[in-house]
């Protein structure tokens, strides 16, 4: 069996990765995708390599027989045929001019762009079907030719163009990955006649995939589709994919660092549990969702209301407070670099705090506090004696990544001394609602606010109503020439209109938040126990009201396990990366639902065996 792979194409929306070389020449993580297709080929028993060639085919050429040390190249024979007219032409012409060659054999046909696992390659060679199409099912990332494929046979039935996508039939849809096998008699008796039929028709600046929707259009027994959706693989078209598939196929600590580094999007990818941002896995409900889908096309199309709707909305979610009392925010980080802007004084913070609130307070004196002098819970004393010799106490409640809580009446017993000593308390409330409910609470109300205007409440809905996407927050303080400065500073439209809708709505849903926030409850009390059933005894489950647990690994290296978690899919935040947390091996897990979490717990206690 042969292979043969396309790789004549200049890679243009690549920009400077393929200006010196083909996209085949790409490194991924240290190695070359042609040298990383050659293994593969290599390890499934594939002994010819075609290479078509085109845009800087010169350094591909010089690269694999001259260059590279890998000594899969060295095991297979390599032919190259140049597509002079890479420029004008597209991948069906580049096809046309490896026909001699392409039909000696059964073979394998590959696009130069593509990443895969080797596993992939050795299913195409071992899989009896004599004609192969690789493909995956639909995910939100994917891009390009999607087919239907009959449940019967495994047959394809019909190849679907970007033009005749329907979104309504998505279950349906698999992706084509570009990775097929050819019998020797297909490849002569149909392949060829209706490739060279449609070149001239249709010209040269066309894709083979067209002949191939027009052969399962006319003998629906002859293709039969290979799922490799378990497989990871991707198409690299654009710098985001490159950034992607560094991530994707990385290895050790190296990937976690990559991932480390993307601060979100983990959408991308596929099946990634996320124990690292921290959300609402109980919110919110599809019904919700379902309405704010519904009303999708005007979202897109028009323009949100400004700040003072947006604080209309977001008063009915809490308690109907004074719109005056009231910000709304692009996230709570938008807010908290606005709140930067205008204190000042000195700051008494936790040194573990969110980093918005030490890199944005730039007018501030920050005087950090390490709150491992008090295994790692606030302590009241210490907060009262800290009143005395700074101008603003900042207190997250629950405490990231701690899970420490102080309850109601030590909040409100700190807020009289800060009133009596014309003194500022940042109270950051964003995980409260996740208490266990016999002592949750909310500081967002007219009379607290009214009472102690030296308060300033700030909230991410982000994270506590489950919407990081829609990137929301507010800050409330009965200072209201605060708020009106706050506005003020703010853009026009800083909401988009589904955060405005969002906010619209939500009350609507208020017994569903409030249930949602039970469960997490319970299943942070499950988790804890459960954890502290698979960890050595030198470890230690922090207790917590978030939605999150801080472990203690001991002399287990966090990093390592970090590392060992994301090969199984599994991303965790790996607290060393926190000054307060350097050098000692502590761990944050964020809540999700019972079904991840005994996946979480499954792979601690094998990696920890």
């Amino acid at each position: 069996m042969q292979a043969l792979i396309l790789a004549a194409g200049m890679g243009k929306r690549l920009g400077k990765y393929t200006q010196d070389n083909t996209k085949c020449m790409l490194k991924i993580n240290g190695k070359t995708l042609i040298e990383r297709a050659i293994e593969a080929l290599v390890a499934a028993g594939v002994n010819k390599l075609v290479l078509v060639l085109g845009y800087k085919g010169d350094n591909v050429k010089n690269f694999l027989l001259h260059e590279c040390q890998n000594p899969a190249i060295k095991k297979i024979k390599l032919t190259f045929i140049d597509n002079p007219i890479y420029d004008k032409t597209n991948n069906i012409y580049s096809l046309f001019l490896a026909i001699d060659e392409f039909k000696k054999d059964d073979t394998i046909l590959l696009e130069s762009d593509l990443i895969y696992e080797p596993e992939l390659i050795k299913r195409l060679v071992e899989t009896p079907e004599k004609n192969l199409v690789s493909v995956a099912k639909y995910k939100q990332w994917m891009d390009g030719t999607v087919v239907k494929i009959c449940p019967k046979n495994n047959n394809i039935v019909e190849f679907i163009e970007k033009k005749g996508f329907n979104f309504s039939e998505i279950d349906q849809y698999y992706k084509t990955v570009n990775a097929y096998k050819f019998s020797k008699d297909f490849i002569n008796r149909e392949f060829i006649p209706f490739l060279k039929a449609y070149i001239e028709a249709y010209g040269e600046n066309e894709y083979y995939e067209l002949t191939l929707k027009i052969i399962a259009h006319i003998s629906r027994s002859n293709l039969t589709a290979l799922d490799v959706s378990d497989l990871t693989w991707y198409e690299i078209d654009d710098a985001q994919d490159l950034d992607i598939v560094n991530c994707l196929f990385a290895e050790g600590q190296d990937k976690l660092t990559n991932f480390q580094k993307r601060y979100g999007g983990y959408w991308r990818f596929d099946d990634l549990l996320d124990y690292c941002y921290l959300v609402n896995p109980y919110y919110p409900t599809k019904n919700l969702l379902d309405k704010i889908n519904y009303f999708s096309e005007p979202l897109v199309t028009q323009y949100p209301s400004g700040q003072n709707v947006d604080c209309i909305c977001a008063s009915r979610i809490f308690n109907d407070i004074n719109t005056n009392y009231l910000a709304v925010g692009n996230g709570a980080a938008e807010l908290i670099s606005i709140l930067g802007q205008i204190l000042s004084g000195k700051m008494y913070l936790p040194e573990s705090v969110f980093n918005e609130y030490s890199r944005c307070f730039n007018s501030c004196e920050l005087n950090k506090y390490n709150m491992s002098k008090n295994d790692y819970q606030y302590s009241l004393a210490n907060l009262e004696r800290a009143l005395e010799t700074n101008d603003v106490l900042c207190i997250v409640n629950p405490d990231n990544p701690t899970g420490a809580f102080l309850e109601q009446n030590d909040i409100i017993s700190l807020l009289e001394k800060a009133k009596s000593q014309n003194k500022i308390i940042i109270f950051d409330e964003s995980f409260i609602d996740f208490a266990d409910s016999s002592i949750r609470y909310t500081l967002i109300k007219d009379d607290f606010l009214k009472t102690y205007d030296n308060l300033i409440v700030v909230k991410s809905i982000s994270k506590s109503y489950g919407v990081p996407g829609l990137r929301l927050g507010v800050l409330a303080s009965g200072n209201e020439a605060l708020i009106a400065d706050i506005k003020q500073k703010m853009p026009v439209w800083n909401i988009n209109s589904y955060g405005e809708y969002f906010l619209q709505i939500a009350n609507l849903y208020k017994s569903d938040y409030a249930l949602s926030c039970d469960k997490i409850a319970k299943e942070r009390a499950r988790m804890s126990r459960e954890l502290k059933k698979v960890l050595p005894k030198s470890c230690r489950v922090f207790p917590s009201q978030a939605n999150f647990l801080m472990l203690d690994l001991g002399k287990i290296d966090s990093t390592e396990l970090s590392a060992k978690l994301l090969s199984q899919n599994i991303f965790i935040k790996d607290l060393k990366t926190k000054p307060a947390f350097a050098n000692q091996n502590f761990i944050r897990l964020a809540i999700r639902a019972q079904e991840d979490n005994d996946k979480l717990i499954h792979h601690l206690k094998t990696i920890l065996k």
